[in-house]
């Protein structure tokens, strides 16, 4: 039972919150995520449109705009646009680029469907503008096209909220050790929020490097007027049911942005859902996890881009073996002992890029790591051949893990593949990781490869084990491609 003055400040609290809290000016952060979000729209249509063009020239059609052609590019967009709208991919500073992607997958198959049953719209006796199979190439170019341009436009952001014009000053409404742990998670320029301080919410409330904080909750109104507040954050364990109900009913009407810790941790927001239980709202959290189906349906998926891929990059190979072999003694291919799923070792294929007695050298590069715990990254490694850096910086290197992936040793995607003697040194909670095949890329190489360093690797190994889908699976692979070609921490 809450003490007499929590509640005397609960009451005066509810007093001050059934009054008015002066209605602020909805700031630019707010007025430049609408233009973001009209950029969407000016370049998802821009894709279409271009995807159908481009389409209907590679189907000897020309470019002559005739009457049905002239329709369809004035009618599809709209409908494409509207579809967008109802998976709500036009909330710029609300979706990651994770539930982006998984949202914009339906989206565009949504509209390939309307698309083909309005395909008698747009025919005439002489001429079909698409026909089912065109269709296919028309949903895969738009679906590309809108992914690079929606690509810059992340990057964009990243950059506006790296230089403080895109992030939402935020007020935390609590002061405890979960309010400190917003403000740890608002204070990376990325998260798109800038945490101005924070009110408490009781006699008892603490203070950190990280939690500033300006007053009590009787005066939320006027530090909201005094410092411009545009975001909310409310601390769910710092406030009680009855306040919070207020709290959140005043704030929605004074158009300010309210967000509420939910204390689930690594967990994607594509896992949750909202469902009412009575009277009150409970966060439910879909399972996952890499077994029973979900294990076939990766594997199934891993076969078949496997195999696809293999044979697509087969001229590739060659020319590469090719250069290895011309270029220095020792075979093409270099076969390193890794652990896989449930520490079962295995042989990994890579294309040799160091000479012959690399290993042996090993010990006496020991001194010049310069990654962290049992990993050995070295930036300039003398061990490396002219060829081998090139196949490096392009993880050409690499693809002949394909033949691991046929051969189900390893996955398209999945933890970093390690060594024996990484595994010799791991903690209890690094072996989590070998729950799952190793893989050729992962959530490690997407968001910094070598840059790294080795708990953060796990961390991020664990969180993709965690949250695993093929659509997750289809996004690291998709966001690999970019990480590749600007060669993200590639050494």
């Amino acid at each position: 039972m809450a003490n007499p003055e929590t509640r005397r400040a609960r009451q005066d609290s509810l007093t001050v919150f059934r009054g008015q809290v002066p209605t602020i000016p909805w700031a630019s952060t707010s007025a430049l995520y609408r233009r973001i979000s009209f950029g969407f729209v000016v370049t998802d249509v821009l894709a279409l449109e271009t995807a159908i063009l481009v389409t209907r020239v590679l189907h000897n059609k020309g470019l002559s705009l005739g009457h049905a052609l002239i329709g369809l590019l004035l009618v599809a967009p709209v409908v494409f646009v509207i579809v967008f709208a109802a998976f709500h991919l036009y909330s710029a500073g609300r979706l990651t680029p994770a539930e982006e992607f998984r949202r914009l997958l339906p989206a565009t198959a949504v509209t390939a469907g309307v698309g083909l049953l309005a395909l008698p719209l747009f025919w005439r006796a002489q001429e079909q503008l698409l026909s089912h199979a065109w269709l296919g190439v028309t949903w895969l170019l738009t679906l590309g096209l809108v992914l690079v341009f929606r690509q810059l436009w992340h990057k964009q952001m990243g950059r506006l909220r790296t230089a403080g014009r895109l992030r939402f000053r935020t007020l935390i409404v609590g002061a405890n050790e979960e309010a400190e742990h917003i403000a740890e998670a608002l204070k990376r320029p990325a998260s798109g929020f800038l945490a101005v301080g924070a009110v408490h919410t009781g006699s008892s409330w603490m203070a950190g490097p990280d939690l500033r904080v300006l007053g009590s909750l009787d005066r939320l109104g006027e530090l909201v007027q005094e410092h411009g507040i545009e975001c909310v954050f409310v601390a769910s364990t710092a406030i009680e049911p009855d306040v919070m109900k207020v709290l959140i009913k005043v704030l929605r009407r004074n158009k300010l942005e309210v967000r509420v810790s939910a204390n689930l941790s690594d967990i994607l927001a594509s896992r949750l859902t909202v469902q009412p239980v009575g009277n009150l709202l409970a966060l439910s959290l879909h399972p996952a996890g890499l077994s029973g189906f979900q294990a076939i349906a990766k594997r199934v998926f891993d076969v078949v881009v496997g195999a696809l891929t293999l044979a697509v990059a087969m001229p590739l190979l060659l020319v590469v073996a090719a250069l290895i072999k011309l270029t220095s003694r020792g075979p093409v291919l270099y076969r390193s002992e890794r652990i896989g799923r449930q520490g079962q070792p295995f042989t990994m294929f890579k294309f040799r890029t160091m000479i012959r007695s690399a290993d042996l050298l090993l010990p006496e590069l020991a001194s010049m790591n310069e990654a962290s715990g049992p990993l050995f990254k070295m930036r300039s490694d003398p061990r490396v051949t002219k060829v081998g850096r090139w196949l490096r910086a392009w993880s050409l290197d690499e693809l002949p893990q394909l033949v691991n992936v046929l051969g189900g040793t390893m996955s398209l995607v999945g933890p970093r593949p390690a060594l024996p003697r990484e595994v010799a040194t791991y903690e209890d909670w690094h072996r989590d990781r070998l729950e799952v095949r190793p893989g050729m890329t992962g959530i490690w190489q997407v968001q910094g490869r070598s840059h790294l360093p080795f708990d953060d690797y796990v961390r991020l190994d664990l969180f993709y084990i965690e949250n695993w889908t093929i659509t997750y699976d289809l996004f690291i692979l998709v966001k690999t491609i970019p990480a590749v070609l600007f060669r993200k921490g590639a050494f």
